[in-house]
């Protein structure tokens, strides 16, 4: 499947549990870090929209794990952007393994842009593009 943006990781030691496989909390913070930098990659700020009074948050997280990583595993994660109404947004995020692309996790993160009283609000004028 073709992604509107791909991020290469690798597990750290640190992020496993006593079986020696990653805590799946873990996951969650790969597919953060993806939407961060996606964001930043495309020129938004999530900081400076914050200072104008508009966050984006997460309002729903589905996630299905399909295989566990262990320490020292490369993988990547592919982020795909849909819009789901006029003000809500979806984040499809898989994480294959590099070296056969064995599939990991498939995560539907549901978002929304909110404004300083924390009331729903259309996604900024940034975000649009992604959205088309």
């Amino acid at each position: 499947m073709p992604y509107q943006f791909t991020l290469p990781l690798a597990v750290r030691d640190y992020e496993c549990d006593y079986e020696g496989i990653v805590n799946n909390a873990v996951y969650l913070n790969y597919i953060e870090h993806t939407r961060h930098e996606f964001l930043k990659q495309k020129g938004i700020k999530v900081v400076e929209l914050a200072h104008q009074g508009i966050n984006l948050v997460v309002i729903r997280l589905e996630i299905d794990y399909l295989w566990p990583l262990r320490s020292g595993d490369e993988f990547y994660v592919g982020l795909n952007v849909e819009r789901v109404s006029r003000l809500r947004f979806a984040i499809l995020e898989d994480i294959y393994r590099t070296a056969d692309e064995k599939p990991i996790l498939k995560a539907k993160v549901v978002a929304t842009a909110i404004d300083k009283d924390g009331r729903p609000m259309r996604p900024p004028k940034e975000l649009e593009p992604l959205l088309a």
